[in-house]
């Protein structure tokens, strides 16, 4: 069974078992997490929500929390002897899907 959920303004398709990174979750490591915006459960004919599947969730476990690597970002204009350099390093959150349960299963 797999599923394309929504979360932090991305959408993913999950399976259990998985280990999927999203957005930054307020959840500690091994907390149980809900993500309750699904938009699909498929197992052979796929539910498809309009705009999500009504009583369908997954439920995940949260690994760790971390930071991916520093990007570096350039502004530079020409001709002003101008440039400044900045950094950025994105939060994220790593969860192992455990469930997809879907209305009918």
């Amino acid at each position: 069974m797999y599923a394309v959920i929504e979360t932090g303004g991305k959408q993913l398709t999950v399976r259990e078992g998985d280990l999927v990174r999203v957005e930054k979750l307020d959840a500690a490591p091994g907390d149980v997490v809900t993500l309750d915006r699904v938009l699909l459960v498929g197992n052979g004919s796929p539910a498809i929500g309009a705009p999500t599947v009504t009583g369908a969730s997954v439920q995940g476990r949260v690994v760790r929390q971390a930071r991916a690597p520093k990007i570096i970002v350039m502004k530079f204009k020409a001709k002003a002897h101008s440039r400044r350099k900045t950094g950025h390093r994105q939060s994220f959150t790593e969860v192992r899907i455990e469930r997809i349960s879907a209305p009918g299963n």
